[in-house]
């Protein structure tokens, strides 16, 4: 490439990394907004060919959010609350690492941080009346809530990546397989690490100063929920059909068989099976549990959802436009330093997904260059678990809730941007979660990456 080719390719970089910020800032579904100007741009001011939307993983959002929705509204993210609020209030010394793992299956079970939320005043509750610093139960529960996702069949991230890794003959389970061990490790050490960081509260200096100033209110004890008629009717359509995704996932013979491009036939995709699940879950719901249809799309889930997928469709269209007209040369540029330090991946995509705040988004713009620099689709999948870098700087909600939870001043935002409570926690676990699922993948997936299934531009090694 000539210097004037380079040039071109750095300011196109420019112009994606630009309208990143000014979507950052924006907040919200302005990501995708912003992303939707900038695809523009590449387009008709740099006379770029437009990439692909991420359309399955669209669907595959829109299908889960629509189940989510109807269990809400029928009462059943209630009732797993309440069942996660006992488990909290059963084993209060075990705080430190009963609350994060609960955060985490709660995740994994609704594809959605959002319903970590609701037991963060449980979690505090608990902390507080049995003396324990409620920094670590908050902090570290924050973090797992976030690992959740690369463990949850339904999440937004999830769906984003199984299209790029499926090609690689990389399906659901296996991501799955390498994905929940790693972050069970991942979140025990971080939580090992949490149960002895910082002063006991008695001790703390900030606690004593806003204890003396009457600034400590003690917290409530939650109020009981009042469940709805088929909140756990509504719980168990929901999971049947997690469980069903996962075992057709698994078993591929009991997949119904279509056409194959090169010939022939082969078992259908997990992407579509999830979708086609996750559709009739939302309508069982509504027919057994007494849903009002026009109820579904007032949900909290539901809108957080819709804004999710948007922020996907703008900011991963925009970042396929410049990565599909400039592979070679990203790849070219990029090639030696992949093959020196493979984990520089992961390390982009920490980046990545903390200055974009989006797991989904992240793994669109970053898991293709990696595949494209020829590193094998298990690693990628292992070091893909770096998303949960969108809690780096302290913009997340729900690492915003749990520090206004916590009068005694343990859990904060940070005075530097960084140095906040989250930043332990949020590192060890994803170095840790990384490096477990890269050993994983070693030992047990052979360590390689087979030919696509289909033609494609990129490469890799054998």
């Amino acid at each position: 490439m000539s210097t004037a080719d380079w040039v071109k390719v750095a300011v196109e970089g420019l112009v994606v990394i630009g309208f990143i910020a000014i979507g950052v800032r924006t907040g919200g579904i302005g990501l995708g907004l912003w992303g939707g100007v900038g695809t523009l741009v590449l387009v008709f001011g740099f006379g770029l060919d437009p990439g692909e939307p991420p359309v399955s993983a669209m669907l595959i959002i829109i299908a889960v959010i629509a189940a989510a929705a109807a269990m809400e509204a029928a009462g059943g993210i209630d009732y797993m609350v309440l069942v996660a609020t006992k488990a909290l209030r059963a084993r209060p010394s075990a705080l430190n690492f009963v609350a994060p793992y609960i955060s985490y299956v709660l995740t994994i079970l609704t594809g959605t941080s959002n319903t970590f939320f609701s037991i963060i005043p449980v979690i505090n509750e608990v902390a507080y009346k049995n003396k324990i610093r409620p920094e670590r139960a908050l902090a570290g529960s924050t973090v797992a809530s976030a690992v959740g996702i690369t463990s949850s069949p339904v999440a937004a991230a999830m769906a984003t990546l199984l299209p790029l890794v499926e090609v690689y003959h990389y399906d659901l389970v296996d991501v799955m397989l390498i994905t929940i061990p790693a972050s069970i490790v991942g979140i025990f050490l971080m939580s090992l690490v949490m149960s002895r960081h910082g002063r006991e509260l008695e001790d703390d200096a900030e606690y004593q100063r806003r204890l003396a100033a009457g600034e400590v209110q003690p917290p409530a004890e939650a109020a009981d929920i009042e469940l709805k008629p088929y909140a756990k009717r509504s719980v168990a359509i929901f999971l049947t059909a997690v469980l069903a995704i996962c075992v057709f996932g698994f078993v591929e013979d009991i997949r119904p068989t279509v056409a194959a491009e090169g010939g022939g036939v082969e078992p259908l995709s997990v992407t579509p099976i999830i979708q086609m699940f996750m559709l009739t879950a939302a309508a069982l719901i509504v027919l057994l549990c007494r849903v009002k249809a026009a109820e579904i799309p007032g949900m909290p889930i539901f809108r957080s959802g819709m804004v999710a997928m948007i922020a996907l469709f703008g900011i991963a269209w925009m970042a396929d436009t410049f990565i599909a007209n400039n592979e070679d040369a990203i790849v070219h540029a990029l090639g030696s330093l992949a093959s020196e330090w493979p984990f520089m991946i992961a390390i982009a995509i920490f980046l990545v997904a903390g200055l974009t705040t989006s797991q989904s988004a992240a793994t669109r713009t970053m898991v293709p260059i990696g595949l494209a620099l020829g590193i094998g689709a298990g690693y990628m999948i292992a070091m893909w678990t770096a998303v949960v870098g969108v809690l780096f700087l302290p913009a997340n909600g729900t690492q915003i809730a749990a520090a206004e939870a916590d009068t005694t001043g343990t859990t904060n935002l940070g005075k530097r941007v960084v140095d906040h409570s989250f930043q332990l926690p949020l590192q060890i676990v994803w170095l840790v979660t990384a490096l477990v699922g890269i050993l994983i993948v070693w030992l047990f997936f052979g360590g390689h990456t087979p030919a696509p299934s289909v033609p494609t531009t990129t490469t890799t090694t054998p």
